[in-house]
């Protein structure tokens, strides 16, 4: 089996990389039969040379490779024909602006697997980024904080090493005596709580949370059926909620009441419902400052998220009497960090828990005849037709 790490092309560049140098050496010694190239890149965080040191080939040419990783979508004219690829397509969802991919995915018989599809039985993801989007999210929400009532100064997430550095930066300021509410117990959440609990800020329970002041910073990290409830009050459970979430409307407004900084980290599905809406911002006694949107789903369930901001300008304002961005400095304007790339602030941590995921869940699928299903599952296209379990993506590849 010859795997190849293609170097990434789409713009603005990614550091990211699915396996870093370390995890491939661990590779080649668990799998004897695996040989692996590294295509040579500029922009990767791991140099050529760091692979090289590792006895590791790197070249320009992976046309002898069978199966290739890599991280974003790969430029039409990049995609080698008749291989298997790894890589976010962002296509499974029907996303416009992706339908060409799809189409020269097909037309070059190229056999595509989406890191969104990897799953266990039960349909959940195995790999991603979300623990690092989560613990950048939580960096970025605090500095946009501090940069709004012009309180505490913290250097761009990009300019600093990784985690532990985020952590170091965060444990020098002193936080007012403010609340955090997080919505999400995925990896997003998990990677948002992480920073909050390094740098000792307090969990309280629900109901303190709504009732008691304190005088320090706390946190609370809400489950979906905390933060919504059945139109017809019925108290049911999670799987009612993804079965029938028509049924469902926001219940958010009690946090906004006392929360100042809110932190969604939640995995929003089609027809569920909003969960912060422009109403609740523009009610009298809403008290949120500070919106980070890691989720970062644009005209989604949280009303202040007009669009994806950058690493570059990663806040701006909202003004929702009028439901338009203003000016962050703007006196009634909530602060929104809605960055839609998170990890790459962090390239190295994130490429490497990435490729312990990967290493765990998926490279051990290539040699033992795939025996849990996860390639088959994960598996969008085949022979140059989209696979039984993707099929509904047939009319979004037939459009021209």
């Amino acid at each position: 089996m010859k795997f190849g790490i293609i170097k990434e092309r789409k713009n603005p560049p990614d550091r990211r990389v699915v396996f870093s140098p370390n995890e491939l050496t661990k590779l080649k010694q668990l799998y004897n039969e695996a040989t692996i190239t590294v295509e040579s890149s500029d922009i990767r965080i791991f140099s050529d040379v760091q692979y090289q040191s590792m006895g590791i080939t790197v070249s320009d040419d992976l046309s002898d490779c069978d199966v290739l990783f890599g991280v974003k979508e790969v430029p039409v004219e990049n995609l080698i024909p008749n291989k298997a690829y790894f890589f976010f397509s962002h296509t499974i969802k029907k996303q416009p602006y992706n339908r060409k991919l799809l189409q020269a995915i097909l037309e070059k018989n190229i056999d595509l697997y989406d890191h969104e599809t990897i799953v266990d039985e039960d349909n959940r993801r195995l790999i991603g980024f979300g623990r690092y989007a989560g613990m950048v999210g939580v960096y970025n929400g605090i500095r946009a904080f501090g940069i709004k009532f012009e309180l505490f100064k913290l250097p761009k997430a990009e300019t600093l090493e990784g985690k532990e550095a985020l952590i170091m930066h965060l444990k020098r300021i002193t936080l007012p005596a403010i609340k955090f509410v997080v919505t999400g117990t995925g990896k997003v959440g998990s990677g948002a709580i992480e920073i909050l609990k390094a740098i000792k800020v307090k969990e309280i329970t629900v109901e303190n949370y709504l009732t008691k002041t304190y005088a320090q910073a706390v946190y609370v990290q809400l489950d979906v059926l905390e933060y919504n409830k059945r139109i017809d009050g019925q108290i049911l459970d999670f799987k009612d909620f993804t079965d029938h979430p028509e049924a469902y409307v926001s219940d958010f407004e009690k946090f906004t009441k006392v929360s100042d900084v809110y932190f969604a980290g939640h995995f929003y599905a089609n027809g569920a419902p909003i969960i912060l809406s422009r109403e609740m911002l523009n009610a009298s006694d809403c008290k949120l400052k500070v919106v980070a949107d890691i989720s970062c789903d644009v005209n989604g369930p949280i009303a202040c998220t007009l669009r994806a901001s950058t690493i570059a300008e990663p806040i701006y304002g909202y003004f929702p009497l009028e439901d338009r961005e203003v000016d962050v400095f703007h006196p009634a304007a909530v602060a929104v960090m809605a960055v839609d790339n998170l990890p790459c602030e962090i390239p190295k941590d994130a490429s490497e828990g990435f490729g312990e995921l990967f290493m765990e869940h998926v490279i051990p699928a290539f040699f033992n005849g795939d025996k849990d299903g996860i390639l088959q599952r994960a598996k969008v296209t085949e022979n140059g037709k989209l696979t039984e379990r993707f099929s509904y993506l047939q009319n979004y590849v037939d459009e021209k």
